[in-house]
């Protein structure tokens, strides 16, 4: 186990310095090489030095899961269905009125190419990482929301901050009840995958 000093600097460049960065202006593809440095490092740090394996957890109490999630679900669900009636009518629903099949692929390479790895590196490797270093467990969901939230600084955009800040806790806690990068993955994409489908997207940087 590294120091706890160690920790802290490598909290800060993964959290702060890369996802502030990412907001700045320069090459793409420097950017996707450093993204990619940083996920192998994180994947490193998982598999050899905090000694995870990479299978399904056991007992899964799946029934829990999904109710808890279904009515998180019907929650979000309606808020943003009426925020888009409200505000942005327009695109309520576009991409599965004009293009379904470019949806139906978006779900699929979203769920399994962005939403795991993103659950990897913020709540797996997270989580054990820095939850010894808090006394507040509260404390520690909001730190972890805040750089969730932090980390899509890029778009530039402030209900998609707060949007991901609130997905942060949401994430966070699942994780924390759970211990399961899977399940939490599953709550991340379906969260996800129905902010595209309902119209909100395009501020995501999804494909429209």
């Amino acid at each position: 186990m590294q120091s706890i000093r160690y920790r802290l600097i490598e909290f800060f460049i993964i959290f702060i310095l890369i996802p502030v960065s990412f907001a700045l202006k320069f090459p793409v593809w420097i950017k996707l090489a450093i993204g990619l440095a940083g996920f192998i490092y994180v994947a490193y740090v998982l598999l050899k030095v905090e000694h995870n394996k990479f299978k399904l957890r056991e007992h899964i109490n799946w029934t829990q899961f999904w109710r808890r999630t279904a009515l998180k679900f019907i929650a979000i669900a309606i808020i943003t269905t009426v925020y888009m009636y409200l505000v942005d009518d327009e695109n309520l629903f576009v991409v599965v009125k004009t293009k379904p099949g470019l949806w139906v692929i978006i779900l699929f390479i979203y769920s399994f190419f962005s939403v795991y790895p993103q659950e990897l590196i913020y709540r797996t490797f997270f989580f054990q990482r820095y939850e010894s270093l808090f006394r507040s467990h509260a404390l520690f969901i909001m730190v972890n929301a805040a750089v969730f939230s932090l980390a899509h600084i890029f778009f530039k955009n402030t209900l998609v901050m707060i949007l991901t800040f609130i997905g942060g806790i949401l994430f966070a806690l699942t994780f924390k009840k759970t211990k399961s990068t899977l399940l939490v993955s599953i709550e991340h994409a379906i969260y996800g995958c129905w902010l595209f489908t309902v119209g909100m997207g395009e501020m995501l940087g999804f494909p429209s």
